[in-house]
């Protein structure tokens, strides 16, 4: 597993951004996609129908943007994942201080989408804020619940994936710093 500081061991054409809900895994596929010339889709807008249903064709929709020779996307969704982990070549994983760093944006940017009824996906918006409180799926307290599922689900994936390179980035300034650095020069 590599650190922001450590060269990347070739060009990377196929990319996943993990993390817990918040992390900031959308917004660091688009500047990885930026800078790599692949297409940034977002897995939230494949997976979510008209009233938060998961869309039927969300798998295949999936490999349909993987079949594109470069492309970056986040590495969520059960079904998704395998399909996703074995044709990626680099994986950025996500793991900021939850306390401090996550939960209060991801709570910060529930808020924000609900009062500007921002659409996310297919006409979706956020629910009402105090779904919090009775909704086991909430944004913000999934998050919670699965702060720690990636200290499980990532560490092996080098082994079973021996084409992925991980590299795990552990505050904002670590995130600078791999841009700015290793991604840069590996793109030249």
């Amino acid at each position: 597993m590599l650190s922001c500081h450590d060269a990347l061991p070739h060009r990377p054409r196929r990319v996943l951004v993990a993390g817990v809900s918040g992390a900031g895994k959308t917004t660091l596929a688009r500047r990885i996609a930026a800078v790599t010339g692949g297409r940034h889709t977002e897995i939230d807008a494949l997976y979510h129908g008209p009233g938060w249903i998961p869309r039927p064709d969300f798998v295949d929709d999936v490999r349909a943007f993987m079949a594109d020779e470069a492309w970056t996307t986040e590495w969520q969704y059960t079904a998704a994942r395998p399909l996703l982990a074995e044709q990626a070549d680099l994986l950025v994983w996500l793991d900021l201080p939850f306390l401090r760093v996550t939960l209060p944006r991801v709570v910060w940017r529930t808020i924000r989408r609900r009062i500007q009824r921002s659409e996310l996906w297919n006409g979706n918006i956020e629910p009402p804020l105090r779904t919090i409180l009775t909704n086991r799926g909430h944004v913000v307290r999934w998050a919670i619940s699965t702060r720690n599922t990636y200290r499980q689900r990532v560490p092996p994936l080098e082994a079973r994936y021996p084409q992925l390179v991980v590299v795990r980035l552990r505050s904002q300034r670590a995130v600078e710093q791999w841009l700015a650095g290793a991604l840069s020069r590996a793109t030249l």
